[in-house]
Order: C-alpha cells, then sequence, then structure tokens
C-alpha cells in the first residue's frame, strides 16, 4: 500500500463507504481519480466488478501493470481521464466511486449534474473526500494550523452535510449518505506516521501532515463519506 500511496490509505475509505453501498459482481464501476490503482483492485476483488480506472495523472501502462501484478488485470481497465472530459458513453456505468479526488474537481455547482450523465438510472454515486467539522465559510478564515500546510485548498474541504445540501439541491440524485468518517483524523495520522517511517525521504515529506493533525486533534479536520443514487 505504501507503493501505491497518493494520500491516506484510501482502502481504510473505501471499505467504510462500501458499507453504505450495494455492491454486486458483474456491476460496471468507474473508479474516478483512481491514483495508482489500490482502489481500483479492491473493487474488483471484494465485488466482483468490472472497474474503469481513470486518473489523469498516472499513465494507463503503469496502472495496468498494477492490476496484471494483483491478478485482475482482466477486470479492470485503466484509461487516462480528465475529470470535465471523460470519454465515456452516458449512461455506461452502474456506479462511480471516486477515493480521495472529488476535492479537486467535484465542487463546482455544475459537476453533479455533468458525472451523472454517465450513470445508468438508478445507479450509485459515492465519494471520500477530506472534510471539515465545520465549513471554512462559516468559521471565516482556514485554521493556521491547516493553513500553514494546504494553503488555500482547506476551502474545499467541506462538512458532510454541505455535500448533501450540494447533491440534494439539484433533485437529480437521492443522498442516501453523507457522514463523517468515525476517527478519521486518527487513521490520518497513523498513515503520515507510516509513509515517515518506510518511504524514502518519507519524514521531510509527512512531517507537516503530522504536526498539522497533531494540533487538530480532530477538532476540525475529518473525511466526509457521502453516497447517493441517480433518480
Amino acid at each position: 500500500m505504501l507503493n501505491l500511496a497518493m494520500g491516506p490509505n484510501p482502502l481504510w475509505m473505501l471499505e467504510d463507504l462500501a458499507q453504505d453501498l450495494d455492491l454486486r459482481p458483474g456491476m460496471r464501476i468507474l473508479d474516478l481519480g483512481s491514483g495508482k490503482g489500490a482502489t481500483s483492485v479492491f473493487l474488483a476483488r471484494e465485488f466482483g466488478a468490472r472497474v474503469v480506472a481513470a486518473d489523469l495523472w498516472i499513465a494507463p501502462e503503469d496502472a495496468a501493470a498494477v492490476f496484471a501484478d494483483a491478478g485482475v488485470g482482466d477486470q479492470v481497465e485503466a484509461v487516462r481521464a480528465e475529470a470535465h472530459a471523460l470519454p465515456f458513453k452516458e449512461e455506461s456505468f452502474d456506479a462511480i466511486v471516486s477515493v480521495d479526488a472529488f476535492e479537486y474537481f467535484g465542487t463546482g455547482d455544475n459537476y453533479l449534474p455533468y458525472l451523472i450523465r454517465f450513470l445508468r438510472p438508478g445507479g450509485q454515486l459515492a465519494m471520500a473526500t477530506p472534510a471539515m467539522t465545520r465549513d471554512v465559510r462559516e468559521l471565516g478564515a482556514i485554521p493556521s494550523h491547516i493553513k500553514d500546510v494546504v494553503g488555500w485548498e482547506a476551502i474545499a474541504w467541506h462538512t458532510a452535510e454541505w455535500w448533501r445540501f450540494q447533491w440534494a439541491i439539484t433533485e437529480l440524485v437521492e443522498v442516501t449518505s453523507a457522514r463523517l468518517q468515525q476517527d478519521a483524523w486518527q487513521d490520518w495520522l497513523l498513515w503520515a506516521q507510516a509513509c515517515a517511517e518506510h518511504q524514502p525521504d518519507g519524514q521531510s515529506a509527512n512531517q507537516p501532515v503530522i504536526d498539522m493533525l497533531t494540533a487538530d486533534g480532530g477538532e476540525f479536520l475529518s473525511f466526509a463519506l457521502v453516497t447517493a443514487r441517480k433518480n
């Protein structure tokens, strides 16, 4: 997992998120922002799904090698794609899942209506994303211990209830769950500590995150897990 890391352990989030979904063998799932492929392997292995792993930054051939090594090369297709220009037919997926990526492309008011075009009627949408226990706009500023590490990016780390409203107000989906992951900051901290210990140059890269999470102590930082069905 450390070799596939592009953020906090995605399988801890996906395993929790999957409890709010009904994923079954043979479903066609889009893993949006799939990174180096750990979540796509999980979806293929745990649920017997056919997965399209879409990411802008990871070369498809590199992801395909991960899938082959994991024994799911025949179930997972790697595609390079930008989230606002997806190269798929409309209504071609039973589910769309995004883990620790939605904050980079999905906060715009017009993104959900665009994305669900690719879901079949009744299809499921699910994402896990960094979150705040109180919205930055409510606080009036990004808390200093967070701003020092991530800067302006924290304005995209909304509360679970912000996401519930953002999706539900469209009336295009029924939001089936919107919650903060229990003890998410502690999982995030444990992961950062593991990366600091075992990755090359891990200490310098991860110590600021460790300091941020330790200072926060769960007051503001979490992950939001949100699921919905297309109407």
